[in-house]
This record gives structure tokens, C-alpha cells and sequence, in this order.
């Protein structure tokens, strides 16, 4: 078992800066991509960025050139750097850690184990 818990979200104007933060516990070994997931109400929950074991990273069209996903793995916990915040970033951001590769298919969120409770980010205009 993984536990995520993240951090990091607030409310921002738009154009800020925000860091998110995922601090996973327990089996975390077992973990080969972690990515970060948002969500607005009543809209499907969409990929924002992944990560994997090697440090390969993929990202949303959406996001590319303003979000950075890194990991610590010493401190176990995955980042998102999130630049020049548009108020469509309005989301809950969620972590997530998935037990295998997923190449060209990372934001398939049926493919990850484990799940956090998410962080709110608000950005208004």
C-alpha cells in the first residue's frame, strides 16, 4: 500500500506561481509513475503531468511551458511547479502513483493504484 497526501494549494491571482507537494508513505518502492491529476466539478478529471522512475516526464497541452513536475525521491514527494496561472487552473489537484510505464497513455486515470485526497487551487482573474 501508498499513501499520498499533498499540499501546496491555495488561492492565487492570475499569472502567480503555486507549489504543490505529494508526500507518499509506506510501500513506495513498488511505485514506477506518479503524475498529477485536476479535477473541476462536473467536468471529467484530466492528467496535468506524469513522471516516471527515470525522471521521463509528459505534460497536458494545456500546461506545457507554465507546470514543472519533479520528484525528491530522498523525501519521497512528487512537485508541481505551477508558472503563470490562468484562471481555467481552477481545479483540485490530485496525486497519483501507478505501479507500472505508461508511455503515450499516462493520463489514463484508470491506470494508477493510489490515490491523495487533493489540494484546491483557485486562480482568479
Amino acid at each position: 500500500q501508498v499513501q499520498l497526501v499533498e499540499s501546496g494549494g491555495g488561492s492565487v491571482q492570475a499569472g502567480g506561481s503555486l507549489t504543490l507537494s505529494c508526500t507518499a508513505s509506506g510501500y513506495t518502492s513498488s511505485t514506477y509513475t506518479m503524475a498529477w491529476f485536476r479535477q473541476v466539478p462536473g467536468k471529467e478529471r484530466e492528467g496535468v503531468a506524469s513522471i516516471d522512475r527515470d525522471r521521463n516526464t509528459n505534460y497536458a497541452d494545456s500546461v506545457k511551458g507554465r507546470f514543472t513536475i519533479s520528484k525528491d525521491n530522498a523525501k519521497n514527494t512528487l512537485y508541481l511547479q505551477m508558472n503563470s496561472l490562468k484562471p481555467e487552473d481552477t481545479a483540485m489537484y490530485t496525486c497519483a502513483a501507478g505501479l507500472y510505464w505508461y508511455g503515450d497513455s499516462w493520463f489514463m486515470e484508470w491506470q494508477y493504484n493510489y490515490w491523495g485526497q487533493g489540494t484546491q487551487v483557485t486562480v482568479s482573474s
